[in-house]
C-alpha cells in the first residue's frame, strides 16, 4: 500500500507568522526552548504513557497519570490541530508536545489490520517480541509459513532485527530509515519511510521500496511499530513551521542555504524557481498568505481516515476478475471482503469506500455488458462474488433486488429499538399468543420479521462494530424460531392423520437458512458463539491487541450464563447449538441451478465442522435429544418429518452427525435419526400428489416435476457414507444390522454405493484384530447380492470386479453360501460370469483349503457346479462350451452331455473361432477324434478370401490339416474338400498341400506308433483336388492384384509369381500349365510394358 517515492504528498495546510495576515494562525507560542529544540516522545510521564499503550499491565505504572496527558491524548483522538490553533490564543509548547505526541496511533490492531488480510485477534498471532508462536502440526506449520510473509509480520521481524534507524517524528510526520538484510539473492537495501498522522490514524505513507500493493509495506508497518513500541526512543520535535517562527532573518537565510547545500542535487531547480515567484510581486505564490507545512497536522476540512491507497484496490479487483477461473483470484477477492468486513467492524469509514469501490470495478468489467449481449447467465465465479454483496442466485431475487429491498429497511421501529439497546426489555403481563405476538409467554422479546433479513440485521450490528446490539437480537431471533418451532409441531399433530394418509406432502420452505446468499444461520451461530469465548472488555469493543499478541487462543468455548431471555441452565453456547440444528434441521426445497445446490451443500458442511469444533457435555447432549425428537416429530415442517416434500434437501450429512453425536448417550434415537434421513424422495419412480396447504411462510410447489440435481452423487455419497456410519456402529447387534440393511436396500438406489456398502461392512466384520462377526458378514454377501441383480441387465465397467469380490464375501461366510449363489446363479449371473468366474473359483483348490471342505462337501459343491455349468452351456454354448467342458470333465456323463450340447450348437450359434478353440482342448484332453469333428465343422464356418494370407485363423486351419492327416488318409480325405470349399487364399493353400507331401497320412498313431505307409500321390484323390484348387487359386490371385497394381509392389508381384511355379510344377504337366499361363499374362497384360519385361526376364 505504500506509495511509491520518496516524499510525502505536499501539506493542506497554510501556516505563517503571528499577525502576518487574515489567514496566519492566531496565538502566540510561549516557552520556548530555542531553535531546533527536540524532546523524547515520552517525556516526563514516559511510565503513564507506556501504561496507557498497554506496554505495562494496569497497576504497575510508576505514577499517575497527569492532567495534562489525560487532556492532550482526548483532544488528539477527536480535534483537527487546526481547530486547537484556532480555539485556544496561546499554546503552551509542553501543551503542544503532548497532543502531538498522543496523535500517532497507539494501537497495533489497526496496522495490522492495513498490512494482512488476517485480523490480529483471530489470526495465529506472533508472540511478544514477535516471535512466532509453534505451530501444531504440518498444517499449522504451512499456514504459519504463508502467515510470516505477510506485511505485518516480515515488518515485526525486521523491527525485532535492529532494521530500523533514524527515526524521527516532526509534527504530524514520523520519518525514518529501514534497512532490509541481504539475501540470497538481493544485496542489502535502505528504504526511506515517511508517514503522516492526524488524530490517531496514518493518513499517508510513502517508502522508497516502489511496494505496489494495497497493503501497508513491512517498512512502513515496522517504522509504525517502533514509534508505538518504543515512543521514548523517538526525539519530538514540534512542526518545521513553529521552529521557522523562532529564527531571525540570518538565521532562516543560513537555514535555506545549508539546506540546499546538502541536497543541492535534488532541490536547487525547485529552489530557484520558489525564489523567483517570491520575488515577483504578481506571482501566485505571494498572492496566498502563509506557506505550507507537511508537518503542521491536519486543517478543520481535512477528512479523519486511514490512508488506503484507492488506486491498488481498483487494479487489484480488476487483476482478479481478469483472472477469470483462476482458483486463487476467487480467494483473493473473498479477502478483500472479509477485509471490508473487518474495516466495518472497526467502525473504519474505509471499510465502506473499499466495498464501493469494488463494486465500481465488478460493474465496470466489460464483460458484463458482452453477457449481457449474448444472453449468457452469470458464471459461478461471479454468483459466488455478488454473494458477498448479499445478493441471491435465484432468477427472481437478483443482486439488484436485494438492494433496493436493503435501501428499504430502516431500524426506527421501537420494538427492535428497544430489544438491541436493552438488556431489561421485558413484558410479563403480554398475554397475545398469536402467531406475531411481540412477546412470549416468559415476557421475553421477539422479532418477526424474514428470517434472513432479521439476521442480515445481526450481521449489520456485527459487521459495523455493535456487538452487543447483535448479540440482543440474535437471541430474540432464536427465541422466536423456537417458539415457532414449537407452533408447527401442534400444527402437525392437528393434522397428522391427513397427512400420513396420504404419504408426501407438497409443502416446504422454497427458501433455506443453510445455503442462503445471507447466510441466516451462521450469522447466528457465530454471534453466540463469539459471545462464549471473548471476555467482557473485548466484548464492548475490542481489547488490547498488543497484550494478545502471543496468545495464540484455542477455540475453548464456555457456558457463560447469558443474563437475560433464556431458561435456566441455557447460555450463549447451548443457544447457539441449538439455533445450528434448528437450521440443519430445517426441512427446504433444494434450489435451482448448479451454485446454489454447491452452496446448500458446502454450507452445511462448514456448520457441522464448526459444531464439530464444540465439545458436547451433559447440558449440549440434552439440547441435542430435544431437537432429534422436535426433528422427528415435526411432520413436513421438519426435514427429518415423517412426510417431506419429494424435492426437500436431504438430511444425511446432517444426521451422519446428530447419529455419531447421540450414539454414546441416545443409542435408539440416534438410528431413529440416521434410519429417517436415509431415504431420497427425488429418486423414487413415483410421486403422488401432496398436502396443498399452506401455511405462514410455507409455500406450494408443483410435485410431479423431476428436477435438476447437480450434486446427487455427492448427495448420493453422503447418502452412502451416513449407512456404513450405521453399519459401523451396529457391529455385533444383530437386530440394528438388520434394521439398517433394510433401509439400505429400500432407500439406496445406486449400484456402485451399495457395492461400497457391502465392501465396507466386508472390511469390518473382518478386522484382523478379532474373530469375522458373521452376521455382518451376511448383511455384507446381502448388499453384495443385490448389486449383482441391479447390475445384471446393465452396463457397469466394475461388474468383474463385483463377481469377483461377492464370491470372495460368499466364501467368507461359508460353504452353504457358494452353494447358494451357484443354484440361485441365473438371478445374479450372466452364464459367462458364472462359468468362468464363479464355478471356476468355487472349484479351486484355494477355496477348498479356505473352508477346509470335506470330501462330501467337495463333492457337493463340484455337482452345484457341474450342474451350473451345463445350464449356462444350455443358455450360452458360445461362451460357456468351453467352461463347462472344464467344469465336467471329472464326471464323465456330464461331461458328455457338454459335449452333446457343443455339437448341438455347432451347425447354429458357433463362430469357427469357438469350435477350433474346444476342438484344441478335446485334442490336448487326449479326444482327437472329437477334436477332428469339431474341427470339420469349425471349417464349415470359415471364408478365408484370396488376400487373406494373414488371417487369425490360419493356424487353425493348418492345425485341423495336421490333424486329420495325423489320423489317417480317410480323414484326410474328408477335411480336404472342406478347406478347398473354404480357403480361397493360394499361399495357405500351398502351404497345406505342402505339409501333406512331407510325410504319410497316419504316420504318428494314436499311440505313438510309427506308420510305414506310403506317401499320398499328388494324381490322386484327395491331393489332386488340393493341387487343382492351389493352382487355380494362384492364377486367381495374380489376376486380382494386377488389376490394382502400381509400379512399387513389381518386385514383390515377381517373388508370388515365383511361388506360384513352385505350386504349378508340382503337377506332372505343370511345367506346360505355368508357360501357358505366362503367356496368357503377357497377352492380357501387355499394356504393363514394365512389368512385363520383368516377367519376361525371370520367366522367359
Amino acid at each position: 500500500m505504500a506509495e511509491r517515492g520518496q516524499l510525502p504528498p505536499p501539506a493542506k495546510r497554510l501556516c505563517c507568522r503571528p499577525g502576518y495576515g487574515s489567514g496566519c494562525r492566531p496565538g502566540q507560542r510561549a516557552g520556548s526552548a530555542g531553535p531546533g529544540s527536540g524532546a523524547l516522545c515520552a517525556g516526563p510521564s514516559s511510565a503513564a504513557a507506556a501504561a496507557a499503550l498497554g506496554l505495562l499491565p494496569l497497576g504497575k505504572t510508576q505514577s499517575p497519570e497527569s492532567l495534562l496527558d489525560i487532556a492532550a491524548r482526548k483532544v488528539a483522538e477527536k480535534w483537527p490541530f487546526q481547530r486547537v490553533e484556532e480555539r485556544f490564543e496561546r499554546i503552551p509548547e509542553p501543551v503542544q508536545r503532548r497532543i502531538v505526541y498522543w496523535s500517532f496511533p497507539r494501537s497495533e490492531r489497526e496496522i495490522c489490520m492495513y498490512s494482512s488480510f488476517n485480523t490480529g485477534a483471530e489470526d495465529t498471532a506472533a508472540a511478544p517480541g514477535g516471535a512466532a508462536a509453534a505451530p501444531g502440526g504440518a498444517a499449522d506449520a504451512a499456514a504459519a509459513a504463508d502467515e510470516n510473509r505477510l506485511p505485518f509480520r516480515r515488518g515485526i521481524a525486521l523491527l525485532d532485527g535492529g532494521c530500523v534507524d533514524n527515526v524521527l517524528q516532526v509534527g504530524f510526520h514520523l520519518s525514518g530509515t529501514v534497512t532490509e538484510p541481504a539475501m540470497q539473492s538481493e544485496p542489502e537495501t535502505v528504504c526511506n519511510v515517511a508517514i503522516s498522522f492526524d488524530r490517531c490514524k496514518i493518513t499517508s505513507v510513502t517508502c522508497s521500496c516502489g511496494n505496489k500493493d494495497i497493503f501497508y509495506c513491512a517498512h512502513v508497518v515496522a517504522l509504525s511499530l517502533y514509534r508505538i513500541r518504543k515512543p521514548d526512543q523517538v526525539k519530538l520535535h514540534l512542526p518545521i513551521s513553529e521552529t521557522l517562527f523562532q529564527m531571525n532573518r540570518d538565521q532562516l537565510q543560513k537555514f535555506v542555504q545549508y539546506l540546499i547545500t546538502v541536497h543541492h542535487t535534488e532541490v536547487l531547480p525547485t529552489a530557484q524557481k520558489l525564489a523567483d515567484e517570491i520575488l515577483s510581486q504578481n506571482s501566485e505564490i505571494n498572492q496566498v498568505h502563509g506557506a505550507p507545512d507537511p508537518t503542521a497536522g491536519a486543517s478543520i476540512d481535512d477528512e479523519n481516515c486511514w490512508h488506503l491507497d484507492e488506486e491498488q484496490v481498483q487494479e487489484q479487483v480488476k487483476l482478479f476478475l481478469s483472472q477469470g477461473g483462476y482458483h486463487g483470484s476467487g480467494k483473493q477477492l473473498n479477502l478483500l471482503f472479509a477485509k471490508v468486513r473487518e474495516m466495518l467492524k472497526m467502525r473504519d469509514s474505509n471499510g465502506a469506500r473499499m466495498l464501493t469501490l469494488i463494486t465500481e470495478q465488478f460493474m465496470a468489467d466489460p464483460r458484463l455488458s458482452l453477457w449481457r449481449q449474448q444472453g449468457t447467465a452469470m458464471t459461478d465465479k461471479y454468483r459466488q462474488l455478488w454473494d458477498e454483496l448479499d445478493s441471491s442466485s435465484r432468477p427472481h431475487r437478483t443482486v439488484f433486488t436485494r438492494a433496493i429491498e436493503a435501501c428499504d429497511l430502516h431500524w426506527q421501529d421501537s420494538h427492535l429499538q428497544h430489544i438491541i439497546s436493552s438488556d431489561l426489555y421485558t413484558n410479563y403481563c403480554y398475554h397475545d399468543d398469536t402467531e406475531n405476538s411481540l412477546f412470549d409467554s416468559h415476557g421475553w422479546p421477539l422479532w418477526h420479521e424474514h428470517v434472513p433479513t432479521a439476521c442480515a440485521r445481526v450481521d449489520a450490528l456485527r459487521s459495523h462494530g455493535y456487538p452487543r446490539e447483535a448479540l440482543r437480537l440474535a437471541i430474540a431471533i432464536v427465541n422466536t424460531l423456537r417458539r415457532q418451532q414449537q407452533k408447527q409441531l401442534e400444527m402437525f399433530r392437528a393434522q397428522k392423520k391427513e397427512l400420513l394418509h396420504r404419504g408426501v406432502t407438497s409443502i416446504t420452505n422454497l427458501e433455506g437458512w443453510v445455503g442462503h446468499p445471507l447466510d441466516p444461520i451462521g450469522t447466528l451461530f457465530s454471534s453466540l458463539m463469539e459471545a462464549c469465548r471473548v471476555d467482557d472488555e473485548s466484548f464492548h469493543g475490542f481489547s488490547d491487541f498488543t497484550e494478545n499478541m502471543g496468545q495464540c487462543k484455542s477455540l475453548e468455548y464456555q457456558h457463560l450464563p447469558a443474563h437475560k431471555f433464556l431458561e435456566e441452565g441455557e447460555s450463549y453456547l447451548t443457544l447457539a447449538v441449538e439455533v445450528a440444528l434448528i437450521g440443519l434441521g430445517q426441512q427446504r426445497i433444494m434450489p435451482d441451478g448448479l451454485y446454489a445446490q454447491e452452496k446448500v451443500c458446502r454450507n452445511e458442511e462448514q456448520l457441522i465442522s464448526k459444531l464439530q469444533e464444540i465439545e458436547l457435555d451433559d447440558t449440549l447432549v440434552k439440547i441435542f435429544r430435544k431437537q432429534a425428537v422436535f426433528l422427528l416429530e415435526a411432520g413436513p415442517y421438519s426435514g427429518l418429518g415423517e412426510v417431506i416434500h419429494r424435492e426437500s434437501v436431504p438430511m444425511h450429512t446432517f444426521a451422519k452427525y446428530l447419529f455419531t453425536s447421540l450414539l454414546p448417550h441416545d443409542a435408539e434415537l440416534a438410528y431413529k435419526t440416521a434410519l429417517r434421513a436415509m431415504r431420497l424422495l427425488v429418486l423414487e419412480s413415483t410421486a403422488p400428489s401432496g398436502d396443498m396447504s399452506r401455511p405462514h411462510h410455507i409455500a406450494s410447489v408443483v410435485p410431479n416435476r423431476y428436477p435438476r440435481w447437480f450434486t446427487l452423487s455427492h448427495i448420493e455419497s453422503q447418502q452412502c457414507e451416513l449407512a456404513s456410519t450405521m453399519l459401523t456402529a451396529a457391529k455385533g447387534d444383530v437386530r440394528r444390522l438388520e434394521t439398517v440393511l433394510e433401509s439400505i436396500q429400500k432407500n439406496i438406489h445406486s449400484s456402485s454405493h451399495i457395492f461400497k456398502l457391502a465392501q465396507d461392512a466386508f472390511k469390518i466384520a473382518t478386522l484382523m484384530d478379532s474373530l469375522p462377526d458373521i452376521t455382518l458378514l451376511k448383511v455384507s454377501l446381502e448388499l453384495g447380492l443385490q448389486v449383482m441383480r441391479m447390475t445384471l441387465s446393465t452396463l457397469n465397467w466394475r461388474r468383474r470386479e463385483m463377481v469377483r469380490w461377492l464370491v470372495t464375501c460368499a466364501t467368507e461366510v461359508g460353504v452353504y453360501a457358494l452353494d447358494s449363489i451357484m443354484q440361485n446363479w441365473f438371478t445374479l449371473f450372466t452364464p459367462t460370469e458364472a462359468t468362468s468366474i464363479v464355478a471356476t473359483t468355487v472349484m479351486s483348490n484355494s477355496t477348498i483349503v479356505r473352508l477346509h471342505l470335506d470330501c462330501h462337501q467337495q463333492e457337493k459343491l463340484a455337482s452345484s457346479a457341474r450342474t451350473l455349468a451345463l445350464q449356462c452351456a444350455m443358455k450360452d454354448p458360445q461362451n460357456c462350451a468351453l467352461s463347462a467342458l472344464t467344469l465336467c470333465e471329472k464326471d464323465h456323463i456330464a461331461f458328455e452331455t457338454a459335449y452333446q450340447i457343443v455339437l448341438d450348437a455347432a451347425t447354429t450359434g458357433m463362430s469357427y473361432s469357438q469350435l477350433f478353440t474346444i476342438a484344441r482342448y478335446m485334442e490336448h484332453r487326449g479326444y482327437p477324434m472329437r477334436a477332428y469333428k469339431l474341427a470339420t465343422l469349425a471349417m464349415t464356418h470359415l471364408n478365408l478370401s484370396y488376400n487373406q494370407d494373414t488371417h487369425p485363423a490360419i493356424n487353425d486351419v493348418l492345425w485341423a490339416c495336421a490333424l486329420s492327416h495325423s489320423l489317417g488318409k480317410n480323414e484326410l480325405a474328408a477335411i480336404i474338400p472342406l478347406v478347398v470349399k473354404s480357403v480361397k487364399c493360394a499361399t495357405v493353400l500351398s502351404d497345406i498341400l505342402r505339409r501333406c507331401t512331407l510325410t504319410t497320412p497316419g504316420m504318428v498313431g494314436l499311440h505313438g506308433r510309427r506308420n510305414s505307409g506310403k506317401l499320398m500321390s499328388l494324381d490322386k484323390a484327395p491331393l489332386r483336388q488340393l493341387l487343382d484348387a492351389t493352382i487355380g487359386a494362384y492364377i486367381n490371385t495374380t489376376h486380382s492384384r494386377l488389376t490394382h497394381i502400381s509400379p512399387r509392389h513389381y518386385s514383390e508381384f515377381i517373388e508370388f509369381l515365383s511361388k506360384a511355379r513352385e505350386t504349378f510344377l508340382m503337377a506332372h504337366d505343370g511345367h506346360i500349365q505355368f508357360t501357358q499361363f505366362i503367356d496368357n499374362l503377357k497377352q492380357i497384360y501387355k499394356g504393363k510394358k514394365k512389368l512385363m519385361m520383368l516377367v519376361r526376364e525371370r520367366f522367359g
